[in-house]
């Protein structure tokens, strides 16, 4: 289960760092119209649309990826003064109750207007370029498809959780743990010591 769970994980931080790389298009294109705008007086006529489909497509997929790391907010005020039993029994109740119908109802929607899109390849309507804005709506149910996967792993873990009275590992906290423990090796050998092992029998 926790190999299920980490594979999970690993892919929506694939696909929410993959997506992070168009920070750079949405960078280099708005430098690139304040230098011929204000410059150049030539100011262009896709700095817009570029703008809002990279920082759109970007925020779509980072949905997963946020939720694996578990970076949405919530209102803590309350909920870390509770035992994780009962952090685990209210997030499946939310999880249950909000999060699938919510996301049931996303990729339903969002099929049905990528799919309108995508069939008349729609162009924006902001600029004379026609720059084609159908590939960010398709993006919408394929979000919900990521999300549905995610809040699966999520739920389990509540489940987990629920038996056990801790909750289980994400895969960024074992990435953690592995970055402290090579860093710690790296400052040794380069003090010239080396960690002793541990003593034989000791399960370590």
């Amino acid at each position: 289960m926790t190999r299920f769970l980490f594979f999970i994980d690993s892919l929506s931080t694939w696909v929410g760092k993959a997506f992070a790389w168009l920070i750079l298009v949405l960078t280099f294109g708005t430098s690139y119209e304040v230098f011929v705008r204000y410059v150049l007086n030539s100011p262009t006529t896709w700095a817009f649309d570029i703008s809002y489909i990279t920082y759109g497509a970007m925020f779509l997929m980072a949905g997963a990826y946020t939720l694996s790391r578990n970076g949405h907010v919530r209102g803590d005020v309350v909920y870390r003064f509770w035992r994780p039993r009962m952090q685990a029994g209210m997030d499946l109740a939310l999880y249950i109750v909000f999060f699938l119908p919510a996301v049931g109802a996303w990729i339903y929607a969002g099929w049905t207007y990528a799919a309108m899109s995508v069939r008349f390849r729609e162009v924006s309507i902001f600029s004379p370029a026609g720059v084609p804005v159908f590939p960010l709506k398709a993006l919408i149910p394929v979000t919900g498809v990521f999300l549905l996967l995610q809040g699966i792993a999520e739920i389990i873990r509540c489940v987990l959780c629920l038996r056990s009275g801790a909750w289980p590992q994400r895969l960024h906290d074992v990435e953690e743990i592995e970055s402290v423990i090579l860093h710690e090796r790296e400052h040794l050998a380069a003090g010239g010591e080396m960690p002793p092992s541990p003593p034989a029998g000791t399960g370590a």
